[in-house]
């Protein structure tokens, strides 16, 4: 019987690969654009960047976001998920492999141990899990468990009585919901609300989410909770091939009396995104999965969303 025989290889990335890297993210399993480069790289003098990208028999592969800090290496802090981003046509065997070839090149760097944090299966367009058993198998410990919430579009369940009852006083009030552009309106009651409620700041500055907006004016989308032609609350989502996920959600006072995104994502759910699977309202947790945020969750669980984990391992190679 003939076997072929399997040449894997990691190269490091370079800005001169771009288009490779980009390519394979388009041809890849996973369903999203945050490992294009235009959308890494709007914030790449924050982190040392060490990304790698992986060959098959001389032919681009996968690719594995991530940077250095100290001695631990990272994929990728900048993002809220990262790992093994590969083709459709390779396999657990290549996993493995590739696995076996980033360990030996991070243990050269001086690398003592990796922050790995995978995509959640939801935003797998098929199954990819591979990397969770090469995990296992170099005795990977879990040390993260985020907690989102996602409503699976064709399988919705009810809202809750109180987010109904928003709706209706929301109506009642003449509030509309609208796609939007005012990014600098929505994103003063955004910093207000983090300040009040959690004391810090949004991850992306109103310039930054602008850039990004304009580099992915697809995916990227406002939409907002207006009365009398005034922004009182809105979300940032994320639009992919399958999935919507919500990156930001604010509003103000009036819109939190008027319930305004009670409204809103009544209209996002039930009406907007019905040709998507899932609807993810992202993670209602801090400090690695210790912190839960009980009145966040409750908000989203309201609305028919219920558990995804977003998981983060500790391999050490020392």
């Amino acid at each position: 019987m003939f076997t072929r025989k399997i040449m894997i290889e990691l190269r490091r990335y370079s800005p001169a690969d771009k288009k490779i890297w980009d390519k394979i993210v388009k041809d890849s399993k996973t369903d999203t654009f945050l490992f294009y480069r235009d959308y890494m790289d709007y914030h790449a003098t924050r982190f040392n960047d060490c990304s790698f990208i992986i060959y098959k028999n001389h032919y681009p592969a996968a690719v594995i976001p991530g940077n250095i800090c100290g001695n631990t290496y990272y994929s990728h802090q900048g993002l809220t998920y990262g790992g093994l981003v590969i083709t459709k046509k390779n396999g657990t065997g290549d996993v493995l492999a590739v696995f076996d070839l980033l360990i030996s090149e991070l243990k050269n760097l001086g690398i003592k141990e990796v922050i790995y944090k995978p995509v959640p299966y939801i935003y797998q367009l098929i199954p990819s899990q591979e990397e969770i058993y090469a995990l296992y198998k170099h005795n990977a410990v879990k040390v993260g468990c985020n907690i989102s919430s996602t409503i699976v579009l064709l399988d919705k369940i009810a809202f809750t009585e109180s987010r109904k009852c928003g709706i209706r006083k929301s109506k009642g009030e003449g509030v509309i919901i609208e796609e939007c552009q005012d990014f600098g309106t929505f994103w003063e009651l955004l910093k207000e609300n983090l300040k009040k409620k959690h004391a810090t700041t949004p991850v992306h500055t109103a310039d930054e989410m602008l850039l990004l907006k304009k580099k992915f004016p697809e995916n990227i989308v406002l939409f907002g909770a207006k009365t009398n032609n005034r922004l009182i609350g809105g979300a940032v989502l994320y639009i992919m091939k399958k999935i919507v996920h919500v990156q930001y959600i604010a509003a103000s006072d009036t819109g939190k009396r008027l319930g305004a995104l009670d409204l809103l994502f009544d209209e996002l759910i039930n009406r907007r995104f019905l040709t998507h699977f899932y609807f993810d309202f992202g993670h209602s947790t801090e400090q690695m999965g210790n912190l839960l945020n009980k009145d966040l969750l409750f908000q989203k669980e309201g609305f028919g969303g219920r558990g995804v984990v977003y998981d983060i391992y500790k391999l050490g190679l020392v």
